[in-house]
């Protein structure tokens, strides 16, 4: 599985959506699902599947599905 459809996937899990609602286009908070608790699942199912620690300022500034992939991009793990 690519590491893209496993980011996919885990915005799936973390945020109990269907592939249906699934988007791209994701935002912090434009989403019921993703609220707070919905970000802290999203964070720890990240740093689970791709081993990672990520810092607490990239944790504040993951808003949105595209804005993740540049921070994961500082770890390492390119989408």
């Amino acid at each position: 599985m690519s590491n893209k459809q496993k980011y996919q996937d885990i915005f799936i899990k973390s945020l109990s959506i269907s592939n249906k609602k699934f988007d791209e286009n994701l935002k912090y908070n434009e989403i019921p699902e993703w609220d707070s608790i919905g970000h802290m699942t999203l964070i720890s199912g990240l740093e689970e599947v791709f081993s990672i620690s990520i810092e607490t300022d990239d944790i504040v500034d993951f808003s949105s599905y595209k804005k993740g992939i540049g921070i994961l991009k500082k770890y390492n793990i390119n989408l």
